[in-house]
């Protein structure tokens, strides 16, 4: 044993490497990028790692792997688990044979995301057991779990940190044993078919087994209940638990306590104890009312009237990420104890700052090359996730819509149904083309529709940390691959007028655009520049004495290197990346480059 100072995602990934994990797959996405990045930092050598290219791919390589009796786990953050909804609800009546984890990060707040969905939801829909862990170093212990369990009822089992979980530290007491877990192979058995005829069976299955799953998780201990005598009662979940006992014991509280550590299935028989002689109980848990639903549930079966209190009931927020100061209010309120106003721990606010794009971003010079080639005419700019969301900002101003990852392509082929008129410009990442891009430009293709899609190739998944991805030609693995083309994929798929520049070559760029927006039918640009993370910038720029501040390079391009100090434009060179847009927007040529050394 040795103790180490671990980020949650750091504890799940060495719980899994120690618990003799063979096969770990993912895409990435804040708050889950870290678990499988340190799997691999940490990988004795042995463990098979990849980033697929979206999380449908990423479930599927998992459950073959599972199949063949490995242990296998697969990370992602809520909103990818939608991509891999397909293969997880059949997996669910399929099943495994070594254990699989699907490790699915959720967000509230959100902080990195476009919903706030709750993947516990997930688990009841899909019958799937769902582990929700308090601290890191309760997710160390449960991953590890995870895969016994997994192995004990041959379904895959959710571990679902929440963000506080995934980014928070502990100290932690690791195991350095690994246990060993041989790969028995792949057994040809008609189980791995999925015919209608199984699939009737195996539902019943499933829900047979959700009872032998309640009565193990009544005898485990993430889940518990403390306290007793009293009329009121608290349940928590997930980090919640954590802000309840502190508020606990802040308030010096005398209320009888629920630990929930698997909200589905409920352990009936341990919540059934914890019921006993409540008149009420107040439930906390981040996200959506999971916990208080099952027990509301569990009070009508058995036609006790202990009133369930929570979310549903206005006593706690449905939105946000909880906070002990807001578990503690509500907690010091439910028992009718006067306490202080409770002072913000927290970090003092910070002045809003708008989100923008880094400076010396090359997506910055192609949002503006397009915005420069469209002006004058109507036209609308559909965008996707990445980075390059921050292209809505102003002065840029050139996201109009954005549903979820690949959809800024095929929502444009529907705009353009709707108003034929209109120029319509899809922007689109290089990693984001291949998680779910493809499919929508063969559907233009296809269907003859009239649109231009930029793809941003900066030749990274920037937005999550620069990790590698079918364009790059590495994997995780730190292996070179066959690097697969854009343009060769483009013209693959039909497209008939493809073009490639660099964005930063200003001039070229937006003649580039104007003449692929001319061309009818569905045409695309391929704008090749580096992220800026990744290279070290040939030359700083400056502003030279014949600036006449008219301040048309800041107000047109919002470079977050370039403000107005002291009644004068200036470049700030510890943030200037020498990418060179701001010359080219400058009426007067007052801005120069320098080499840097």
């Amino acid at each position: 044993m040795s103790e180490k100072l671990l980020m949650g995602n750091e504890a799940i990934a060495l719980g899994a490497i120690r618990a003799g994990v063979n096969i770990v797959t993912g895409y990435p996405g804040t708050p889950s990028t870290e678990v499988l990045e340190t799997v691999a930092r940490n990988n004795p050598g042995d463990i098979y790692i990849e980033w697929s290219v979206n999380e449908k791919s990423a479930m599927e390589v998992a459950a073959g792997a599972a199949y063949s009796g490995a242990r296998t786990m697969v990370t992602m953050k809520q909103v990818g688990l939608n991509v891999a909804s397909d293969p997880l609800m059949s997996l669910a009546y399929i099943g495994v044979k070594g254990g699989m984890v699907v490790l699915v990060a959720d967000d509230p707040g959100p902080f990195s995301s476009q919903t706030e969905q709750d993947t516990r939801h997930f688990a009841r829909y899909s019958n799937l057991p769902v582990l929700d862990p308090s601290t890191p170093e309760e997710a160390y212990e449960m991953i590890q779990y995870a895969f016994e369990l997994s192995e004990m009822v041959e379904l895959p089992v959710f571990l679902r940190p929440t963000t506080r979980i995934c980014h928070s530290c502990a100290t932690i007491d690791v195991d350095d044993k690994r246990l060993e877990h041989k790969i028995e192979g792949f057994v040809k058995d008609p189980r791995w078919v999925i015919f209608p005829s199984l699939a009737y069976k195996k539902h019943i299955h499933i829900e047979e087994l959700q009872h032998k799953l309640s009565d193990i998780f009544s005898s485990i201990s993430f889940n518990k209940v403390e306290g007793k005598d009293v009329k009121t009662g608290v349940a928590a979940s997930g980090v919640a638990y954590s802000y309840v006992v502190e508020a606990i014991e802040k308030l010096n509280a005398n209320v009888k306590l629920f630990k929930v550590g698997t909200p589905y299935p409920l352990p009936q028989e341990t919540a059934s104890c914890f019921l006993e002689g409540l008149d009420e109980v107040l439930v906390f848990e981040e996200l959506d009312p999971v916990v208080e639903e099952e027990m509301a549930m569990l009070c009508a079966s058995k036609q006790q009237k202990t009133r369930i209190l929570g979310k549903k009931t206005g006593h706690l927020p449905f939105a946000g990420e909880y906070t002990f100061e807001l578990v503690c209010e509500a907690l010091a309120k439910y028992l009718n104890i006067k306490t202080e106003k409770i002072e913000n721990t927290l970090a003092p606010e910070l002045p809003v700052r708008q989100p923008v794009l880094c400076a010396g971003c090359p997506h910055r010079a192609s949002f503006y090359a397009v915005k420069m080639a469209m002006k004058g005419q109507k036209a609308v700019f559909t965008g996707d996730i990445g980075c390059y969301t921050l292209g809505n900002a102003k002065p840029l101003d050139m996201v109009d819509t954005c549903l979820c990852m690949g959809a800024g392509i095929t929502v444009a082929q529907g705009i353009k149904r709707a108003q034929p008129d209109a120029k319509h410009i899809a922007f689109i990442g290089d990693s984001t083309f291949f998680h779910t891009g493809i499919p929508g430009i063969v559907n233009a293709v296809y269907n003859n529709t009239d649109i231009t899609v930029v793809i941003l190739d900066n030749s990274t998944t920037a937005m999550t940390g620069h990790q590698p991805h079918p364009g790059t030609g590495k994997t995780m693995m730190n292996n070179i691959s066959e690097k697969i083309d854009i343009y060769t994929m483009v013209k693959a798929c039909g497209v008939g007028h493809i073009v490639k520049g660099n964005p930063l070559d200003f001039g070229s760029a937006v003649e580039i655009i104007k003449k692929a927006a001319e061309y009818q039918g569905p045409s695309a640009v391929i704008f090749e520049a580096p992220c800026i993370a990744l290279f070290k910038p040939p030359v700083k720029y400056t502003i030279k004495d014949n600036c006449k501040n008219c301040k048309k390079c800041i107000t047109d391009i919002g470079c977050p290197a370039i403000s107005f100090i002291d009644g004068k434009v200036n470049i700030e060179p510890s943030l200037c990346y020498g990418c060179g847009l701001c010359t080219n927007v400058c009426p007067f040529n007052a801005i120069g480059g320098e080499e840097n050394e």
